[in-house]
């Protein structure tokens, strides 16, 4: 009698192929083999190198820019679709467009449920990804959707530094919902840094809602784009008293000058999670690796296991120290 479990195929696209060898290392397979060769004009054909036929497919591919990167992962989709695969979940660890998820202005685009309806119509079965910007970005697809919290990732970190006076920081009042999530974890008050911006990654002006006199201050954020928030914030941080800033941010876009400026800034150290490969190495930046993570929900949903104890911070925190 055949197995219920499909056999499993993992493979990268060309923008996460350092931490989709991670996670297929965690899995336990090899990174399946495929190969993108392009025409003299740059249009590309990727082709999936090995039967896909009854298989539970993964491809891992963040969709930040280019936009050659979304384009790669839904040609390689429906290649999969065509070659038979059974299932064919979209592996995303940053999901691109995500700050386009609803018309703040006339006459601008929804990107985020653009997004979702052509990996649907491209022949996604399943998206599993991490930290959306916004949420609410889920109910923009029509299949399943597993996404993933690096809240797991980054309170052992953060237990590890063994501060004293911690208290975290919402760099703006979007975040302030899951600085809230990390600091009911960890025990420890909370402070709103309230931006107002001129236009899109310029940051006009700031004040620090709360005391942060003595504290030593960790910033939360999912995103770090230009870092110019980030700076700025921990700046007047320090200006209002605080012992050190840090800072936590899941997904590395750092763009323009943001290498610079995190590096002439007041923070002490940038957490990241490996969902975008960074650009160069910096003294101030740290990586953290979402490959356990991923790995563990691939195989939770070929095994049809839960998703949700994931989630458990007290597991995480002690796998971390190797208690488990």
């Amino acid at each position: 009698m055949p197995s219920l479990i499909n056999k499993v195929k993992i493979f990268s696209g060309s923008s996460s192929r350092s931490v989709a060898e991670k996670i297929a290392y965690s899995y336990g397979l090899p990174l399946g083999d495929v190969s993108v060769p392009s025409y003299s004009d740059g249009e590309f054909q990727p082709s999936i190198d090995e039967s896909v036929r009854g298989c539970d497919v993964f491809f891992i591919q963040s969709t930040n820019p280019p936009a050659d990167n979304l384009l790669e992962l839904l040609l390689f989709i429906d290649a999969a679709k065509r070659a038979s695969a059974h299932m064919v979940t979209a592996v995303i660890p940053y999901f691109g467009l995500a700050r386009q998820d609803r018309k703040d202005k006339p006459r601008v685009p929804i990107g985020a449920k653009m997004v979702a309806n052509i990996l649907h119509a491209a022949g996604a079965d399943r998206v599993m990804t991490m930290d959306l910007h916004a949420p609410q970005i889920q109910g923009f697809f029509d299949i399943p959707v597993d996404h993933l919290d690096s809240l797991v990732i980054f309170i052992p970190h953060i237990k590890s530094l063994d501060l004293d006076n911690v208290i975290l920081a919402a760099p703006d009042v979007g975040a302030t919902k899951r600085v809230r999530e990390f600091a009911k974890v960890l025990s420890c008050d909370m402070v709103i840094c309230d931006k107002e911006r001129k236009r899109a990654n310029e940051v006009a002006s700031m004040v620090v809602i709360g005391d942060v006199k003595g504290k030593n201050v960790v910033l939360i954020d999912d995103i770090c784009d230009t870092a110019n928030t980030l700076a700025k914030a921990a700046q007047l941080l320090m200006d209002q008293g605080a012992q050190s800033v840090r800072a936590v941010c899941t997904h590395p876009v750092l763009s323009g000058k943001a290498y610079e400026t995190i590096e002439n800034s007041a923070l002490k150290e940038l957490v990241v999670s490996d969902t975008i490969p960074l650009k160069k190495e910096t003294s101030k930046i740290k990586t953290l690796s979402v490959d356990r993570l991923f790995a563990n929900a691939i195989r939770n949903v070929c095994e049809y296991g839960s998703i949700s104890s994931l989630f458990n911070i007290d597991n995480a925190y002690q796998s971390k120290l190797g208690l488990k």
